[in-house]
């Protein structure tokens, strides 16, 4: 069955790695982004060139952003970028439609550049100027919005980089002229122009390849979450010394309502930072100096967290899919939504206690567990060729649910997950998941626990104890400890 860019315009794998693409799964987006760090660290030129052009853009909205009053018009023109969901990357279970930049992003975006920004292309603390810089100053600005941004303004190179692959190794029949919007900007006009391209063809819609050595998994190399975290250490790293006693001045201060005999908590050292950034953004760029020093650090782990990634997401998934076709009553079965539901999900977790399949979401070696979002995309992976509508995040009016599964208006069945790490486990056993069922006029459905330590185990079974729910068929938990599952040579 085909899952893979390699699977749909039957070419090899090889050919892809000697290319430098990864390759993406044609089923369900990726959780992969492009970090433009490493279009600046490179010592590829392309790479450098790119970054170059992306910050001559930059500086052309932030000319414009002081110099004029810039309408929703030119806005839109301007900033707002619909996903480049042909390149198959991001959290989209059961997809690869995402929501974009939209007007939010735009404005931010035109705020920031014409307060904040000003210095771009004439920076007296850093080497060069970065995009990411909008991260560490706006809030909800994360890895998914910077990775589209540079998507979008590096698109005329992946575009290019797809069609010598595509006309090298795909045969006629796989692939199309396309015309494609917004892909170089014109200066004099001060507008993006369309192209047409020779590029692989899916479902309707071309396919973009992506250079595996300027993608990450998880933060890019320059990160708020990383800013924040670590601040305490940042002070120490400014040479102006009055700057760094009016810093940490400030940022004991916000932590002065804590009592003497006690230690502050993580949040309440994270809320210091956040207040000490915003008083003194100038910390920002020597946060991001710091990070270029470091630079050449963030290839080889980048480059090593994309190795894991294709482990994971195509290796691992392809064992999984494997041991699904060798069981043949699988896809032959016939079951209403509730039934198919309860055997997917059954199916996902033998896999994950018994056949090794805990490594999809247990990264070990220290390394945090995988979030809700990883967790479903992997289950998401596991749907292909089902004959049931099965719908990702179905929003009724009362927030989004994980999966509809349906055949029919009247057979629907909804699954829900979460870890047993969730503070709000409890409480969402008890009413969330009544809450999807009545909005979506169905009473079936299937909640799935994940735990990754004895200790969150424990927690889950206590709680489903104390509501009495021990037992209950629609209620399953899944075993994704690393440290009780001994090889079968040592079992």
């Amino acid at each position: 069955m085909k899952l893979y860019f390699s699977d749909y315009f039957e070419v090899t794998e090889q050919s892809l790695d000697e290319h430098g693409a990864f390759n993406i799964s044609l089923v369900s987006d990726l959780p992969l982004f492009i970090d433009p760090f490493l279009l600046f660290t490179s010592d590829k030129p392309e790479y450098q060139k790119l970054h170059d052009n992306i910050i001559t853009y930059l500086r052309f909205l932030r000319d414009k952003s002081v110099g004029q009053e810039v309408n929703d018009a030119l806005l839109a023109s301007w900033y707002v970028f619909k996903e480049v969901k042909q390149n198959w990357l991001g959290f989209t279970v059961l997809g690869n439609g995402g929501s974009g930049l939209g007007p939010d992003f735009a404005r931010a975006l035109h705020s920031n550049l014409s307060r904040l920004f000003r210095d771009f292309g004439a920076e007296k603390v850093t080497a060069s100027s970065h995009l990411e810089k909008l991260c560490l100053i706006k809030e909800g600005v994360g890895r998914d919005n910077i990775s589209d941004f540079t998507t979008n303004l590096i698109k005329e190179y992946l575009l290019r980089y797809t069609q010598r692959f595509t006309q090298q190794h795909i045969r006629p029949g796989l692939r199309q002229r396309r015309a494609v919007n917004k892909v170089r900007f014109n200066y004099e006009t001060e507008s993006w122009e369309p192209q047409v391209f020779d590029l692989p063809t899916y479902n309707g819609d071309f396919v973009l390849l992506t250079p595996k050595d300027i993608l990450t998994r998880d933060e890019t190399w320059i990160n708020r979450s990383e800013l924040v975290n670590s601040f305490e250490e940042l002070p120490p790293a400014i040479p102006d010394d009055q700057l760094r006693a009016q810093v940490s001045n400030y940022f004991y201060r916000q932590l002065a309502a804590v009592p003497p005999k006690r230690q502050p908590t993580k949040k309440e050292k994270h809320e210091a930072a956040r207040a000490t950034i915003q008083n003194y953004p100038q910390l920002i760029d020597y946060y991001i100096r710091f990070k270029e020093e470091h630079g050449d650090d963030a290839e080889g782990i980048s480059h090593e967290k994309v190795r894991l990634s294709k482990e994971l997401f195509v290796d691992q998934v392809k064992r999984l899919i494997d041991a699904l076709e060798a069981t043949a009553a699988f896809y032959t079965q016939p079951l209403n939504s509730y039934e198919e539901a309860l055997s997917r999900v059954g199916y996902f977790k033998h896999y994950i206690e018994h056949q090794d399949g805990y490594k999809l979401v247990n990264k070990g070696d220290g390394e945090p567990f995988s979030n809700e979002k990883e967790v479903q995309l992997f289950f998401g992976l596991v749907w292909y060729s089902t004959r049931f509508d099965t719908n990702r995040e179905t929003n009724q009016g009362r927030g989004p649910v994980d999966f509809k599964v349906s055949r029919g208006h009247w057979d629907k069945s909804l699954i829900e997950f979460k870890l047993a790490s969730n503070t709000k486990l409890k409480r969402n056993l008890q009413n969330q998941v009544p809450i999807y069922e009545e909005a979506n006029r169905t009473k079936r459905s299937v909640k799935v626990i994940i735990f990754y330590t004895q200790e969150q185990e424990m927690k889950a079974r206590g709680i489903l104890k104390e509501l009495g729910l021990e037992g209950k068929e629609d209620i399953i938990l899944i075993d994704a400890r690393g440290d009780n599952k001994p090889s079968a040579s040592n079992a």
